[in-house]
């Protein structure tokens, strides 16, 4: 249970991070919903969220910006009482195959997928050093993991996910800091929605499950790593795939 923790989830305005937020208020816990640019749906998370009799309050912010993440860090803290949790899930695409990929298609994934990431951490780990406790948890891919042909700019920031949380949790688990990592497979988003059903059939061909997942079966996974049953679990890159990946 996460009770009167208090937790960051950027990319919390829809999909997987609003299924994260909402577990979370679900569990007792305060959400600071982090989102880039629908303020419709960044308030609806926090209506929902509320509805759980948790506080919830929501943070316009391009985590590519390091400096903008830090001033927005700065704010939290004058809301919150303390950081408990992090979840990294703010991501983009802007999938290609390689030879028409452009160097633009390519920052724009890696600044904000891996450099957010690494901003948030930045920003965030002074604040539970000083606590001498606290959770991160990052949003990778399979495709981190495996690669994927169209997705060489998604794939390289996934895996390098991967490489930030086993080395921040080798940094930060002598404060009794764990960072772990989800792996999700093939769920239901807006991300995938937009592949045609031939394109989700030929997906579902390769899942042993059979099935898309849904977002908050990955929300499940996440709001456990947040808590304090998860306390011995670190470095960690945990699959949310029906088999994708095995």
């Amino acid at each position: 249970m996460l009770k009167d923790k208090n937790i960051i989830v950027t990319g919390g305005s829809r999909g997987i991070g609003r299924a994260i937020c909402l577990k979370i208020a679900e569990q007792g816990g305060n959400v600071a919903v982090v989102y880039a640019g629908n303020d419709a749906a960044a308030a609806e998370t926090v209506k929902e969220a509320e509805k759980f009799g948790v506080k919830a309050v929501c943070y316009k912010l391009d985590v590519s910006d390091f400096e903008a993440c830090k001033t927005v860090v700065g704010e939290i803290t004058k809301d919150f009482p303390s950081i408990d949790g992090l979840v990294n899930n703010a991501g983009v695409t802007a999938d290609t195959l390689l030879l028409r990929m452009t160097e633009q298609d390519y920052d724009k994934v890696l600044n904000v997928n891996l450099k957010g990431t690494f901003n948030m951490i930045k920003h965030v780990s002074p604040i539970m050093l000083r606590a001498r406790k606290g959770r991160i948890v990052n949003m990778s891919s399979v495709v981190g993991l495996s690669g994927n042909a169209g997705q060489i700019n998604y794939s390289a920031s996934k895996a390098g996910v991967v490489g930030i949380t086993k080395s921040a949790a080798k940094e930060l688990a002598p404060r009794g800091i764990t960072c772990n990592a989800i792996a999700p497979g093939f769920i239901g988003t807006d991300m995938t929605a937009k592949l045609t059903d031939a394109q989700k059939d030929a997906i579902l061909q390769s899942v042993p499950l059979k099935r898309m997942g849904d977002a908050r079966e990955v929300a499940d996974l996440a709001a456990f790593l947040l808590s304090d049953s998860a306390a011995y679990i670190t470095g960690e890159v945990i699959k949310v795939d029906g088999g994708l990946y095995i």
